[in-house]
């Protein structure tokens, strides 16, 4: 089964360039980012026709979640556990069923954070803890599992290709790496990474100063495996040439092929 992951940056934006994606592509699963529109807006009917389930978690003009998929989406909820005056739609969970066995999708679409230090950033690290949390109750209920999205966060140098830029910014703090390093500690396989080692590999360059023209990029949208889930993985890429497009989001999707 092939799950995506991608942050589009718009709906309305991507209107064309989504679904063009989806019909090359052909996941079984997409899980979305940054929708940007309430539920009732969202154009559901334009994916239901390609043979997709629909769930969203929308907001008004900014953040949104959803997710596409092409069997039945089970047990759909809402909003990251731990903080019920958390008003932003950054978080979606669903259960799917594979030929051997079920897994629970964790959307997610991490605060940026900046400017840091601030209240945006400690709100940042709040929700990693968050985060955190989902999946040591996850792991404990021994639920197979993967939480995938826009992370907002630079592993490693590596994961930059300059690094130095990004020393003072959230995405790159020594406060956002060491709770990222947290929630892996768990046990969790970052599943790209469990296939691919070294730098110059990106999910997003900015629409500034010519960061794609230059592969000036990031690598922010991740995959994050239960041990059962990584016991499945048979690939994990990044579809790099999408950002090259006509109104391209300024991130690209990621997907992995899992064997269930």
């Amino acid at each position: 089964m092939k799950i995506a992951t991608f942050n589009i940056n718009g709906i309305k934006a991507r209107i064309d360039a989504l679904p063009q994606w989806l019909d090359e592509a052909q996941p079984d699963v997409a899980i979305l980012q940054e929708i940007k529109t309430v539920d009732d807006a969202f154009p559901r009917e334009l994916f239901e026709d390609r043979g997709y389930n629909v769930e969203t978690h929308g907001q008004k003009s900014f953040n949104g979640v959803a997710i596409l998929s092409k069997r039945p989406l089970e047990d759909v909820t809402r909003g990251l556990p731990g903080d019920d005056g958390d008003e932003q739609a950054r978080y979606i969970e669903a259960t799917v069923m594979g030929d051997k066995s079920a897994i629970r999708l964790c959307g997610l679409y991490l605060p940026n954070g900046n400017p840091a230090p601030g209240p945006k950033f400690d709100y940042k690290l709040e929700w990693m803890a968050r985060l955190e949390d989902r999946a040591r109750a996850l792991l404990a209920e021994e639920t197979p599992f993967l939480m995938t999205g826009d992370y907002n966060v630079i592993p490693q140098a590596e994961d930059a290709a300059t690094p130095d830029a990004w020393r003072d910014d959230a995405l790159f703090r020594p406060e956002t790496r060491a709770a990222w390093r947290k929630l892996v500690a768990l046990g969790l396989t970052e599943a790209f990474r469990a296939r691919t080692q070294g730098p110059g590999h990106y999910s997003f360059w900015d629409y500034q100063a010519g960061a794609w023209n230059r592969n000036n990029g990031i690598r922010i949208d991740h995959f994050l495996l239960s041990p059962v889930v990584a016991d499945m993985l048979r690939d994990c890429q990044i579809d790099k040439e999408i950002r090259g497009r006509d109104k391209p989001s300024d991130h690209v999707p990621v997907w992995v092929d899992l064997d269930f």
